[in-house]
């Protein structure tokens, strides 16, 4: 097989895309996995293309020889085949050696490779991976205010600058515009069609040409309502492609367009100038919005920059540390936790020191085999679905599997004094690329009555939150309707109730968990439920205690 059929075989192995939904952009854990498949193969690859180097090694020897011996017998063709012995040789190699030859240049080195990259490709990512982690870099563009050039480059804020990196090549940037551009995303398509121009026009080479990304971004950009650029950009492509059809096409529209317009704000007056020029300041504040915007999206960003936190200075003097026994328990008064004020009000705590490394270890162990992505319940229909506001995997760990998720369900109601044998089973949930869950509430509202019917045991009064890494970047658990934010610390776990102690609903403790822009997230959580608790947690007649 010629080396290009081979090519051909590797390239269509490797873009082959099961018709199974894998999520594997949903959860970094899984992903480390990939990793080790891609190394696999390499090896494979390697091994393989050893092959092919030998057998050519063979032929060009082979050849080399040949050559100089029938330049020599060439000279003096009657002279030379005079010799018995040359007459023979010249027998035996027609009818003997270059059959060899031809079975040797005939012969697949490349069986080995294509088994193993057969049985590997069932573990690929597909085309729903791809298009998840493009739009995972976007929300992570949009979230941490970052440019294009920040995230083609990779120098992104909390980086190791031990870990290998390579940078986005135009192929990469043209990826993420043209799925930008599928979903009428017309603002991202601009973006990431100019960083392709940009690293084009600086002498990378690519294999895509100018003209296709000058197509893509005009027309993004008229679709934004920006027809001066949008014509400037089709003139651009005019002068590389002069026959370009659609281009031809869209150069009479703009031209006549803006000629429209031009001549719609030369008759307008001053006030109605203003009104233009007001209107066009607030398309262009809102650029970029989802269509799912959420009320309070521009709070919830704010927060995951560390931005917009409201916490006075003389509500932070009432913050504290301390060590703390829960009311003289037996197992914390020679040994007392390490508690921590996160917030008043709601009031948020985070114990130190919960979790040691070999614990998490053994909790994401248990874990990790049985990820799968994560879901919400719809509000109309009760059925479990996927979203695109949570981008994560989880799995749920029972008491009785291994000591150690029983010791830490202990230590949850040793610490905080409530019935856990009522309580869910621990959830542990690893976050993808740009992994999230945007504001949503823990407890069942009012117009969600029968939220946790099927678990006969009351609504969640109580959240516990362990973080089981550190997040160099990004990934604050955040509190959207009192701007408290909270950050990662491995081994701490924070909590918060749920339910004010008359079983009304704390509005205030809706959350999210904020994109992680560098690093690999990590938690459990325990949800205490209202059945267990009736003497540990009294109930009060006041809707707000």
């Amino acid at each position: 097989m010629e080396l290009r059929v081979v090519c051909c075989v590797l390239l269509t192995c490797l873009f082959y895309t099961s018709s199974a939904d894998k999520d594997f952009f949903t959860s970094i854990g899984q992903m480390t996995d990939l990793l080790y498949t891609e190394k696999d193969l390499v090896t494979s690859l390697k091994d393989y293309i050893r092959a092919e180097e030998d057998k050519l090694e063979q032929v060009k020897k082979w050849a080399e020889k040949l050559d100089v011996l029938s330049a020599t017998a060439t000279q003096d063709p009657e002279g030379f085949l005079g010799h018995p012995v040359n007459a023979f040789k010249l027998m035996k190699r027609l009818n003997t050696e270059w059959g060899e030859l031809e079975s040797l240049v005939l012969k697949d080195m490349s069986d080995g490779f294509i088994s193993n990259l057969t049985i590997q490709r069932q573990y690929f990512p597909n085309d729903d991976d791809q298009t998840g982690a493009a739009k995972a870099l976007m929300r992570l563009q949009d979230t941490y205010r970052l440019d294009t050039h920040t995230i083609s480059s990779g120098e992104l804020p909390g980086t190791n600058k031990d870990v290998a990196m390579s940078p986005m090549t135009v192929e990469d940037c043209f990826e993420l515009g043209k799925i930008a551009y599928s979903d009428a995303d017309y603002y991202h398509t601009e973006l990431w069609m100019e960083q392709a121009l940009k690293q084009l026009d600086g002498g990378e080479e690519s294999s895509v040409d100018m003209v296709t990304i000058l197509d893509y971004l005009s027309y993004s950009i008229y679709q934004q309502g920006e027809l001066e650029r949008a014509l400037d950009y089709t003139k651009r492509l005019l002068k590389l492609d002069s026959a370009h059809q659609r281009a031809n096409g869209n150069l009479k529209y703009f031209e006549y367009q803006l000629a429209k317009q031009n001549k719609v704000e030369a008759a307008e007056g001053q006030k109605e100038k203003e009104t233009r020029e007001r209107e066009k300041r607030e398309a262009s504040d809102k650029k970029g919005r989802p269509a799912d915007y959420l009320p309070e999206r521009r709070k919830y960003e704010e927060l995951c920059r560390g931005e917009g936190i409201k916490m006075t200075l003389r509500r932070q003097s009432r913050m504290f540390c301390r060590y703390s026994d829960n009311n003289r328990h037996p197992l914390y008064v020679l040994g007392p936790v390490k508690q921590e004020d996160e917030w008043d009000r709601p009031r948020i705590i985070r114990y130190h020191d919960i979790l040691s490394n070999s614990e998490i270890e053994k909790v994401k162990e248990l874990a990790k085999p049985r990820l799968r992505r994560a879901t919400i319940s719809n509000p109309i229909t009760g059925v479990l679905e996927t979203a695109h506001y949570r981008i994560s995997k989880s799995a749920w760990l029972t008491a009785y599997e291994d000591p150690v998720v029983d010791k830490i369900n202990q230590r949850i109601e040793d610490i905080t004094g409530l019935n856990v044998k009522t309580a869910e089973e621990l959830q542990v949930a690893n976050y993808g690329v740009g992994g999230q869950y945007e504001p949503h509430f823990d407890f069942g509202r009012k117009d969600e009555p029968d939220a946790f019917k099927e678990l006969g045991t009351g609504n969640r009064i109580a959240t516990w939150l362990i973080y089981m890494s550190d997040v160099p970047s990004g990934g604050a658990t955040v509190f959207t309707d009192v701007g408290a934010a909270v950050w990662p610390k491995k081994g701490s776990a924070v909590f918060w109730y749920n339910l004010f102690a008359s079983g009304e609903g704390d509005y205030s403790t809706r959350h999210a968990a904020c994109p992680v822009l560098v690093g690999n997230k990590w938690v459990s959580n325990k949800w205490m439920h209202e059945r267990g608790q009736e003497f540990r947690r009294r109930c009060t007649l006041n809707e707000s205690e």
